[in-house]
């Protein structure tokens, strides 16, 4: 059995659809799943059971992208094409079923119209794919005893909750939990390290960000008491790994990408949803959420 599955390329969205995706995988386990992605979410794929291959769509002039994508699947007879993207591309392809999430923006969570494509509810929660070697990684990294991961940058400055807040977050949190230790999550290049170069600068935080793959980002996620991060593919990923994971909105929608998992929780900046700056989120507003989850896991 051949699958296609088209799936984000941004880091977010593709994490939510990862709980799709091994459904389809559990009740198809001998099928070989070919995955369609942008560039920054391949490596999610990467540990997954029966995967076949990834085809990294990076983007082009002129919607070429869809083109390459066509000529890498056309002479493969697909059993099932999953496509979230709504793309045109997979109509295009000779496959005994198809499945296609239309675009546009819709009332609800983005996990529920994920859902919608084969029909599930409640929609599969996302997942992460990981190996031994990565909780090797996690484990060197992170060395032993509880952690609080902090993830500073987002991939829009609007996101961004302001790093002196969550300097006074972590102040407040070890006057709490004095035996925890930091770790600092951010992306690769040079932008997200400026982001999180205030809180690498805290004596003792672990520099847990830009230089790792996503399944030992997501290893090293799931050791952790607590993540509290911005909204971003982070979040995301730190919710699927299983960390108790509180994510910071502003003008981003809750309501659409809080966080999916069994320990989560969100907090939103006052005002409108999806217009109030997220500069409006107090510490106050936080730390009470963030202690919960550490101790209650919900």
């Amino acid at each position: 059995m051949r699958i296609l599955f088209i799936t984000a390329t941004r880091l977010g969205d593709a994490v939510i659809s990862t709980g799709l995706l091994e459904h389809m995988r559990r009740a198809a386990p001998d099928a070989r799943i070919t995955v369609a992605c942008g560039p920054v979410a391949a490596g999610l794929f990467e540990r997954m059971p029966g995967l076949e291959r990834v085809i990294v769509m990076e983007k082009r002039r002129h919607d070429m992208h869809w083109l390459a994508l066509w000529r890498q699947c056309a002479f493969t007879r697909w059993d099932t094409i999953i496509d979230l993207r709504g793309s045109a591309t997979s109509l295009l392809l000779w496959a005994r079923k198809r499945r296609i999430m239309r675009g546009g923006r819709r009332a609800g969570a983005r996990i529920t119209h994920v859902g919608q494509v084969l029909g599930i509810s409640p929609p599969p929660s996302p997942v992460v794919w990981t190996n031994d070697r990565d909780d090797a990684t996690a484990a060197a990294v992170l060395g032993e005893g509880p952690t609080i991961g902090l993830g500073p940058t987002a991939n829009w400055s609007g996101k961004v909750w302001p790093a002196e807040r969550y300097e006074e977050l972590w102040k407040a949190l070890s006057r709490e939990r004095p035996e925890a230790r930091l770790a600092v999550f951010y992306g690769p290049g040079e932008t997200e390290r400026t982001m999180a170069a205030p809180l690498l600068a805290i004596p003792g935080a672990i520099d847990a960000g830009g230089r790792f793959t996503l399944a030992q980002t997501a290893a090293m996620l799931r050791r952790c008491a607590l993540f509290t991060g911005n909204d971003s593919g982070l979040m995301h990923l730190a919710a699927a790994a299983g960390a108790p994971t509180l994510g910071l909105f502003g003008p981003s929608r809750a309501s659409e990408y809080a966080p999916v998992g069994r320990r989560v929780g969100w907090v939103v900046a006052p005002g409108p949803e999806g217009g109030a700056p997220i500069a409006n989120l107090p510490v106050g507003a936080v730390l009470p959420r963030a202690l919960d989850l550490m101790e209650n896991g919900a």
